[in-house]
C-alpha cells in the first residue's frame, strides 16, 4: 500500500502562483528527487508557510499524495542562504544552480549525492569570491554525478555541453555571464 503522506528534505528550486492564494514548488528531495507540490493558501499575509519556501531555501517538509499534484502540508526553514541573497552576483548565481538542476533532472529520480552537492555549493557561495569558477565547477560536477559526463575527463566548454543536455538555452545563464564577467 501507498503511504497517504511522506516527509522529507528539499531545495526548492522554482515556484509559481496558482490561482488566488496558492503556489506550485518544484522541490529537489534528498529521497524522492524532484517533485511538484502545491502549497495552498501559501500567498496569504496570514500564511505561517510563505517564508519557509522561497527559491533556493533548504527545507524540511510534510506533504500528503493529491490525485494530481502532492499537497504541501508543513514546511520548515533548515537553511535560507541569508549571505547569497545579499548581493546580486551571488543570488543570480543561486538561481542559475536552481536552473541547471530544475533542467537536468526528471521527477521522481532521486539522486542523493546531488542533492549533496548543490547544497556544498550553495554553502560554498556564501563565501565565494570567484564566482565564475564557481559556476563552471559547478555545471561540470553535476553532470558528472547525473552520468552525463565520465569522471576525471576534462570539459573544455560546460555551457555547450548544459545546452546539448537539456537541448535548450537557459535563461539565466545569460543574467549569470553579464553579472559575473
Amino acid at each position: 500500500m501507498i503511504p497517504r503522506s511522506f516527509s522529507d528534505e528539499g531545495i526548492v528550486l522554482a515556484r509559481r502562483n496558482y490561482g488566488e492564494a496558492d503556489r506550485i514548488l518544484s522541490i529537489y528531495t534528498k529521497e524522492h528527487g524532484r517533485i511538484s507540490v502545491i502549497a495552498k493558501g501559501v500567498r496569504k499575509p496570514v500564511s505561517r508557510k510563505r517564508g519557509h519556501i522561497e527559491v533556493f531555501s533548504q527545507i524540511k517538509f510534510q506533504a500528503v499524495n493529491g490525485k494530481g499534484l502532492d499537497l504541501l502540508t508543513e514546511a520548515e526553514t533548515v537553511e535560507n542562504f541569508a549571505e547569497v541573497r545579499k548581493t546580486l552576483p551571488k543570488s543570480s548565481l543561486a538561481y542559475f544552480f536552481m536552473e541547471v538542476v530544475g533542467r537536468t533532472t526528471r521527477e521522481g529520480e532521486p539522486h542523493p549525492e546531488l542533492f549533496d552537492l548543490v547544497i556544498r555549493y550553495l554553502d560554498d557561495l556564501k563565501f565565494a569570491t570567484k564566482l565564475k569558477q564557481l559556476r563552471t565547477n559547478f555545471v561540470c560536477e553535476e553532470l558528472e554525478t547525473l552520468g552525463f559526463w565520465p569522471r576525471g575527463k576534462p570539459l573544455d566548454n560546460p555551457d555547450a555541453k548544459l545546452e546539448e543536455v537539456t537541448e535548450r538555452n537557459f535563461s539565466s545563464l545569460r543574467v549569470g555571464k553579464r553579472v559575473l564577467e
